[in-house]
């Protein structure tokens, strides 16, 4: 015999059923928005590209639109906040750079921001070693000759960044403590206003990718006269390394990005996330496009790229301390 608690069990099962797929397809079509991902870099420059290299083959994973947000100014400061205003649950990222989360925290005594507790890490997006710039027409021939200018007449050469604090800021004071000269900073807005300013020397050098600089060596306007790590580039041969000039071994310097996810993101979503970021860097598009860039992408868990944020954060605050670096 049927009851009538029978059939309203029955009737209930149906009802699940049926709202099942329009729940499923809710909950898929929720998760298929756009994804936003932050940058301080402006539109053109290498990090800006290489994001957006990443970010085509994020789509094709994804099926659903990548957006990249351009903030720059501010020393970061602008797209961290609209990052921190954004969605929680992985659809907005930011991208960040090694001065954003290992050289802040010690040059600014009330950060906006706290490394470890505002952001996640998922992959390291790229890597690349530094050129020392100068313009096509500069006296100078070799890295060594900066140093003998600058410690015959100290305070007289100039370096540019683009930023305060920037690598290519921090990197040059790096240079200063290693070879005890003195030379006077002059920081930027951008990657474009910077490397026009050495171009017509209205400074006489600053560090580089080839990312950034590229474009203006390549139009003739910009020359690499080193390479501040231990080998050659094989795009630039003739370039010397640093590591080949004896006052000079062991001056290296490197930049990288990475992306990065809000606080609290969950494990699962985490992992999926710098899954589908590693696969689009090994894809053989961004590997071929990586080269043009000389950018490497090393493949870093999300736990081994937050182990390198700390080591890298404790060896750039004696750099920090030594020179007395303080932005605000």
């Amino acid at each position: 015999m049927v009851t009538r608690r029978d059939i309203i069990r029955q009737f209930g099962t149906v009802v699940a059923a049926a709202a099942a797929p329009a729940l499923f397809l809710r909950a898929r079509a929720q998760a298929a928005g756009p994804v936003r991902i932050f940058t301080p870099f402006p539109p053109g420059s290498g990090p800006d590209a290489a994001l957006r290299v990443v970010s085509e083959q994020l789509e094709k994973r994804w099926a659903h639109p990548v957006v990249i947000e351009n903030r720059p100014g501010g020393n970061g400061f602008i797209a961290v906040a609209a990052f921190k205003q954004g969605a929680t649950d992985g659809r907005d990222l930011i991208q960040l750079d090694n001065t954003h989360t290992t050289t802040h925290p010690h040059t600014y005594t009330h950060l906006p921001y706290d490394v470890q507790r505002d952001f996640v890490p998922l992959a390291m997006l790229l890597r690349t070693s530094f050129f020392v710039v100068v313009g096509a027409n500069s006296p100078f021939k070799t890295l060594d000759s900066i140093v003998a200018a600058a410690r015959e007449q100290p305070g007289r050469i100039t370096y540019g960044s683009w930023f305060n604090g920037s690598p290519g800021h921090i990197g040059a004071l790096r240079l200063q403590t290693m070879t005890g000269v003195q030379m006077v900073h002059v920081p930027f807005r951008d990657f474009g206003q910077l490397y026009a300013a050495v171009a017509t020397q209205q400074v006489d050098w600053a560090l580089g990718s080839i990312g950034s600089a590229g474009p203006l060596e390549r139009a003739g306007k910009l020359r690499f006269i080193a390479l501040a790590a231990a080998t050659r580039d094989p795009l630039y041969p003739n370039v010397p390394a640093t590591a080949e000039s004896d006052g000079l071994r062991g001056y290296e310097v490197s930049g990288w990005t990475g992306l990065f996810g809000p606080h609290g993101l969950p494990p699962a979503t985490r992992d999926r996330l710098a899954a589908d970021i590693a696969d689009s860097l090994a894809a053989p598009e961004t590997v071929d496009r990586y080269k043009t860039f000389g950018y490497e992408a090393p493949r870093l868990s999300p736990d081994e790229f937050a182990q390198l944020i700390r080591q890298e954060t404790d060896t750039w605050g004696d750099i920090v301390r030594e020179a007395h670096l303080r932005l605000d």
